[in-house]
Formats: structure tokens, sequence, C-alpha cells
């Protein structure tokens, strides 16, 4: 199976040059494995000359048979993953995967208020389109995810997505920088600043950038941090960051709004289309929506200002 994706990496790109760029090996490696296959086979799978590499007869016929087989051998490995994921949960089991979103951990909590007995087990894939893999496969139950707002969860077959909330993004800085007491902080006014990302997902860093340039200014400079990180450096006067609103201020930084809600996340639940034969998915949309709820309480900054904007339900 490993020589028939090399084949196949090889036939789209045309070039062994790139083809071992996508597969992420060394391009003699490749070129020492198309070899071994030739002699394997007893013929060239390729002609490979300045011009790039093209299938030969022999080649096509391997790629015709390769186009079935690869697609084959990965159902079938989802399938056998899904089945002995399903044998050891026996339906008492949720499997959650969290990814770009501060409410993950207050959605877990309700979910054990919302399913008692239930035991739930988090995964923290790096991207939402991750968690759409995994419960594409089966291997979660559930996916909560945050995105840009201009984005949409990532489409698979077989995952059903909701929204769940829309928030504007903050910016965390230092209880003693001079906007600090302020209701709301333009990005023009914070064009000086050295800023950081919280969370460091997606796109959200280059929508960043678009926003900043719509405001008149480009930023000095992007960096990604996770929560501790962040909240030490803008402590000690050495960034902004761009935060969720939601989550409680340490001591030593608060978080205002931004003007006019440049950026905003949205935040999505997703599920495969038979969740509903293990979850009950009714109880699950419902501890999405308490945990927003949750979060905004235990933000005066966030209740605040959507009382301002008439948002506060």
């Amino acid at each position: 199976m490993r020589h028939l994706r090399m084949v196949v990496a090889v036939a789209e790109s045309g070039s062994v040059t790139k083809a071992a760029a996508a597969l992420g090996i060394a391009q003699p490696a490749l070129t020492a494995q198309l070899n071994r296959i030739d002699r394997s086979l007893g013929g060239n799978v390729f002609v490979r000359d300045r011009f790039g590499a093209r299938p030969t007869e022999l080649g096509d016929l391997i790629l015709r048979h390769a186009r079935v087989l690869l697609p084959a051998m990965a159902a079938l490995a989802d399938d056998a993953e899904r089945l002995v994921n399903g044998d050891v949960a026996h339906g008492e089991t949720v499997r959650v995967g969290i990814a770009g979103t501060a409410l993950g951990g207050l959605f877990v909590n309700q979910l054990h208020l919302a399913i008692p007995g239930a035991q739930v087990t988090t995964a923290m894939p790096h991207l939402a389109d991750d968690v759409a893999t995994r419960l594409a496969r089966g291997t979660i139950d559930v996916g909560l995810v945050g995105m840009c707002s201009e984005v949409s969860p990532p489409a698979a077959v077989e995952v059903a997505w909701t929204r769940v909330c829309a928030d504007p993004m903050f910016v965390l800085i230092d209880e003693h920088h001079p906007y600090a007491g302020k209701p709301e902080v333009s990005l023009a006014e914070l064009a000086e600043e050295q800023w950081l990302c919280v969370p460091s997902y997606g796109c959200l860093e280059e929508c960043f950038v678009s926003a900043c340039v719509r405001a008149g200014f480009a930023p000095r400079g992007m960096g990604e941090a996770e929560w501790t990180t962040a909240v030490d450096q803008v402590r000690a006067g050495r960034a902004v960051a761009l935060v969720e609103p939601g989550q409680l201020d340490p001591p030593g930084v608060v978080t205002v709004p931004l003007t006019g809600a440049p950026l905003r996340r949205t935040h999505y639940l997703g599920w495969r289309h038979d969740a509903d034969l293990r979850v009950d998915l009714e109880a699950v949309e419902g501890a999405a929506h308490r945990a927003h709820r949750e979060a905004v309480r235990r933000s005066p900054q966030y209740e605040q200002w959507l009382a301002m904007h008439g948002m506060l339900g």
C-alpha cells in the first residue's frame, strides 16, 4: 500500500521531486523506492526524463488498481477503528473533540450534568478539520470547534454541524495599560502594540491582519501563544493578546472589547449522522448553549458589552 501511494503521488504531481515533497521524503529515497517497484514488477512504471514522470502502460494498469485499493483500505481502517471504539464504549462513553474554542471546559462540565453516569472523554486536535475527520471516522462522538466568522465548519458527508453562538474577539491588556479602564478600545489605538493570538488556530491571524489593514495600519507583529504564556507576557507589558471573551481575567490583566467587533469567532457543534444511536444529541446541544451562557455570566466585561449592544438575552 505504501508503494501504491508513492506511485499515485508521482502520477498526480508529474514529478518525482514534487511527489517527494508531498510525501515528506527525500527525492533520492523516492527514486530508490521507484526503482525497487520497477524491479519487483519486471517493468518500468514511469518514463522519467527532464520533462518529469509519465506513466507507462504498466503504470496506467497499476494506477487503475491503486485508485480502487487505496480508498478501500482507508475505509477498512476507519470501519475497524469505529467498531473497536464502539465495542469499548458500550454506549456509556461520550467522546468529545475540541478545537479553537475557549468553551471546551465549560462544555464538558455541562455534559457531565446533562448525561448523568456517562464517562466523558476529551481529545484536543489542533484544527477543526481534524475534529471533522475524527467525527467522520467515528473515533469521537461530538465535536465543539471555533471558527473565524467568515469560515464555515469543515464539510463531510457523515458529519452534521449546528451553530451554537458567535462571539466578538476582545483584547487582553496589562491592568496598568492606558486603555485598561475604557469600555472599548479600537484596533487603531493599539497599532503600535506587539500582538499575541489566543487561541492560535486556523485563519485567525490572517483575519486579524486584514482587520488591522481595514483600520488603517499594519500590525508590528503577531505571535501565537496558549493562554498561560499569553497572560504572562501581557502582565509584563510586553504584548497585548487577541482572546475570546468569557474567560476569567487572571490578576494583573484585564479584557477590553474591541470597538465595532472587527473580529468574531463562531462556535459550532458537530456529530456523526448516526451519533443519536449512542448519544442524546438534544442533551449535548443543550449543554453547549448552557456552556456559552455560563461563559457570559462569569465575564462582567462581556455581559456589559452584550447589554450595551442590546444582545443580552
